[in-house]
């Protein structure tokens, strides 16, 4: 079996199968560099990019981030959205 024909779970997702990510940014609205856990996350959906944020969003403001977000591609979807309790 050559490597195109091995099913979606096991080969590498191509950046299109994954359009979603968050851009993080510090209060003066710089990009920051976070932990490689939570660096480059990129999702299949927008429920799974949100649900990520929702489940992680302590961590990232404890690594300085302030706000974060939502792309699908190199749209906009919304934000910056505000990651102060």
């Amino acid at each position: 079996m050559s490597l195109p024909d091995l099913p979606a779970t096991f080969r590498q997702p191509e950046p299109s199968d994954r359009p979603w990510w968050w851009r993080l940014v510090d209060v003066l609205g710089v990009e920051v560099a976070v932990s490689a856990e939570y660096a480059d996350q990129r999702f299949a959906s927008q429920g799974d990019a949100e649900s990520w944020v929702g489940e992680v969003w302590r961590e990232l403001a404890d690594q300085g981030v302030d706000s974060v977000t939502l792309f699908e591609h190199d749209r906009e979807v919304y934000g910056p959205m505000s990651l102060r309790a």
